[in-house]
């Protein structure tokens, strides 16, 4: 029998999307949507259209987001002082006032706005949108006050997957507590904590490294897989931006999410890359075996 050519490349690539494709038809996937991916105009449109697809395709896909450079640079412009400890924004009532009319007001809706132009329907909200935060003030890791930074107490469901439904969410991490006041709620630990909420499939965390480094100045030391029980016992050893991160898969995977995956988001299509090739990238936090 005469031998057949392999098929080229971009049908073969479509070939071993597809038992993925099959896999994730259905499922719940939330993505925290942060880094080079938000600011780098050419990734954003990459990251627009992955999104997209992901809903073309059976999946709904549900984007949590932050916005800490343009934060920082409306912050900068009102000679406001910024700070960070632990990889959270040290936040008084003037830093969240900021806080919250740049994430709710413009980064929201310009991430809104890019998905609909993509081709899919998305709906901006915060988690004071149909109570879907309830937040409680928060210190650092090690007790130091850091202000107006909230840490989620409840999740309330109901309006993401009234959206979900026809849309695709768009979830800017602020929320409020009882009595009405306003927080800073970092975005890796919104995107865990909704994930574990919905019991959604995966949680995948866009960052500007390619993943938990074994040795933060070597950056081929890529852990590529690793269980939530171990992570959690070196989390106290691990400072900086990668912290909340792993802390936020963490708690996904111990409220039964099946993977929590950090991805570099400067990589063109990762998102796709991740789901839906043998290869995958980044650090992929499973549950104990």
């Amino acid at each position: 029998m005469t031998p057949q050519p392999a098929p080229p490349r971009d049908v073969a690539t479509l070939l071993e999307a597809l038992p993925y494709i099959r896999d994730f038809h259905g499922k719940t996937v939330v993505i925290k949507y942060g880094g080079a991916a938000m600011t780098d105009p050419a990734l954003r449109e990459e990251f627009a259209r992955d999104v997209v697809l992901m809903k073309y395709v059976g999946i709904n896909p549900i984007v949590v987001h932050g916005g800490g450079p343009d934060i920082t640079a409306y912050m900068d412009r009102l000679g406001l002082p910024v700070e960070f400890v632990s990889g959270l924004r040290v936040s008084d009532r003037a830093t969240v006032e900021v806080a919250k009319m740049v994430l709710v007001g413009k980064v929201n809706k310009d991430i809104v706005l890019r998905i609909n132009r993509h081709g899919q329907p998305a709906v901006g909200l915060c988690g004071d949108d149909g109570l879907l935060f309830r937040a409680a003030r928060q210190t650092a890791p090690n007790g130091e006050d850091i202000g107006f930074v909230g840490r989620i107490e409840r999740v309330d469901t109901d309006v993401l997957t009234h959206v979900a439904q026809d849309y695709i969410p768009v979830v800017a991490s602020v929320g409020s507590d009882r009595e009405g006041n306003s927080y800073n709620i970092n975005a890796d630990e919104a995107a865990g904590a909704v994930a574990r909420a919905l019991g959604a499939y995966k949680v995948m965390f866009l960052t500007d490294v390619r993943g938990w480094l074994r040795d933060p100045s070597d950056p081929s030391s890529v852990i590529t897989e690793v269980t939530a029980d171990e992570v959690e016992r070196q989390l106290p050893e691990i400072s900086g931006g990668m912290r909340p991160k792993l802390a936020a898969c963490i708690d996904a995977i111990h409220g039964g999410v099946t993977s929590a995956v950090i991805v570099d988001g400067r990589v063109p299509h990762s998102l796709l890359l991740e789901l839906f090739t043998d290869a995958g990238l980044g650090t992929m936090v499973k549950p104990a075996i």
